[in-house]
């Protein structure tokens, strides 16, 4: 199954009407983009990084909330999506709403999939960017590395790391450091 995108307005109402089918619906710039479920090698690329990221942030050195998917984050009228993992800091859990995440939060994470990377690299790095998003990885099992977009250094720029990714969600705070190579190792 491929991306299919649909060009009209939608409102929220009608994006948390859409069917709990197993799909991914998200309305990006207010197109709605269908997904399929993602594979084995997506879910345990994103479970590594999440089980890592948690214990780091919120066991060790309780910094915030660390979410996984599905989990909507809905920023602005015409733009609701669901990443795959979502870190809110404590100053912005008051984003955090029955509905989902209102606002922007600290970190969000993608896992590429055949399916999805065009959004994830295109109009998901644009929308994220635009609506302040201080740093999105995609996570590319294909390829073992992390593209690593963070806003105050440059939109449009990324890093790619395939050995060592560092993350520091407080500046002067405590530093993460993840083996990428070893999470991405053996997902099949």
């Amino acid at each position: 199954m491929s991306t299919q995108s649909a060009v009209r307005g939608w409102t929220y109402e009608e994006f948390a009407s859409l069917p709990d089918d197993g799909n991914r619906y998200e309305v990006i710039a207010g197109d709605l983009y269908v997904t399929p479920p993602p594979d084995t090698p997506h879910q345990v690329a994103g479970s590594r990084f999440f089980m890592e990221l948690g214990v780091f942030a919120t066991r060790q050195h309780d910094l915030g909330e660390l979410l996984y998917a599905p989990v909507a984050v809905l920023f602005g009228d015409g733009d609701y999506v669901e990443p795959d993992i979502v870190f809110l800091l404590h100053e912005h859990k008051h984003y955090r709403t029955k509905r989902g995440i209102e606002g922007p939060p600290d970190l969000i994470i993608e896992i590429l999939s055949p399916s999805t990377a065009s959004q994830d690299r295109g109009i998901k790095r644009e929308r994220y960017a635009h609506y302040g998003v201080p740093e999105y990885w995609i996570i590319d099992p294909d390829r073992r590395r992390v593209e690593v977009y963070r806003l105050q250094e440059d939109a449009n720029g990324r890093t790619l790391v395939s050995e060592w990714l560092r993350w520091q969600p407080v500046q002067g705070g405590p530093v993460l450091k993840l083996d990428v190579a070893r999470l991405l190792a053996n997902l099949d």
